[in-house]
């Protein structure tokens, strides 16, 4: 069933386009092996990856600063490793971390193709609630800026995915209607309710496997985006 009457499509980025785990684990080896920290990578990320994905929800809520979470995701997932760590060995693997982040450019399978698909069909945009001084870089170096005609990232909006103004300002920049438009993430409450909420369609790519029943499009890879767009 293809949804009709639609010109623009606004994706995110993480964990949509972007293989963020992928890329994620190697900037930890990085610097791992920069800092000469004696960890094992899978130990880790086993910890790291749920700390990450609470840290994030927090942020989007505004009930942490973007300082705090670089800071307290590397602190809490070392205290979970029972790591006796400086605050001034965190501090320079915090920064660190974002530098080698977006050196590394793998994507989720099938974003090339359904991006050649769509670009001639449609005018393509991103909205993240991603840091802006790295979702640029990364969209660079990953080959895929050059399909995006919009880039909105939270920092620029001044509020995070699902607040109604970051989509406002996301249509606004791209002279789009909610009702011509629809997005695509991962996040269900940030990507497709707020979206919902805007007037937006949306579809649900299902990175994480939700397990709950939802009434919205939903995809498994990104492939199949062609049989709604």
């Amino acid at each position: 069933m293809k949804l009709n009457n639609i010109e623009h499509v606004y994706f995110d980025l993480d964990h949509t386009l972007w293989d963020f785990d992928r890329n994620s684990s190697l900037a930890f080896q990085k610097i791992f092996e920069l800092h000469k920290m004696e960890v094992e990578l899978n130990d880790f990320l086993e910890v790291y990856m749920p700390v990450n994905f609470r840290y994030w929800e927090l942020y989007r809520d505004n009930k942490v600063s973007k300082e705090a979470l670089r800071y307290g995701r590397l602190k809490e997932s070392f205290n979970l490793l029972e790591m006796d760590t400086t605050d001034e060995v965190i501090d320079l693997l915090a920064k660190d971390y974002i530098k080698y982040l977006p050196v590394n450019n793998h994507l989720l399978d099938g974003t090339k193709e359904v991006l050649d698909y769509l670009k001639p069909k449609y005018k393509l945009h991103i909205i993240t609630n991603g840091f802006q001084e790295v979702q640029h870089t990364k969209m660079s170096n990953s080959g895929i800026l050059e399909y995006f005609e919009t880039i909105t990232t939270s920092e620029e909006a001044g509020v995070k995915k699902p607040h109604a103004l970051i989509f406002e300002k996301a249509l606004g920049k791209s002279k789009a209607n909610a009702s011509n438009s629809v997005m695509i993430g991962d996040n269900y409450e940030a990507d497709i309710q707020g979206a919902k909420d805007f007037g937006l369609h949306s579809i649900f790519f299902d990175y994480h496997n939700k397990p709950e029943p939802i009434d919205e499009i939903r995809i498994k890879t990104l492939n199949e985006i062609t049989s709604y767009l």
